[in-house]
């Protein structure tokens, strides 16, 4: 992945719903992968990101391929926040 861009223009493709009449998302171009990839993970629904795939000149890129883009140390873009995780045991609380 050294030589990949994110600088280079892209394109976004929806996966096929069948459940539903249309996808969740149509068909969108980017100026730059960077975009293409914050939108992927930041926007998209679960439902829509899953079979959908990422274009950016003669390479594609599923949802992992996508994710890994995101998590790469070298994504020009800042990230959302992380949405805390819920927490499995209330620590707060006392035993009664």
């Amino acid at each position: 992945m050294a030589s990949f861009s994110y600088n280079t223009a892209a394109e976004l493709f929806p996966a096929a719903i069948r459940k539903k009449k249309r996808a969740g998302f149509a068909y969108r171009r980017f100026g730059t992968a960077a975009e293409a990839v914050r939108f992927a993970i930041e926007e998209l629904p679960a439902d829509s990101l899953n079979g959908a795939y990422l274009q950016v000149e003669e390479a594609r890129f599923d949802q992992s391929g996508i994710r890994s883009l995101y998590e790469n140390e070298a994504f020009p873009l800042p990230r959302r926040p992380r949405a805390p995780e819920p927490a499995g045991d209330n620590t707060d609380a006392d035993a009664a």
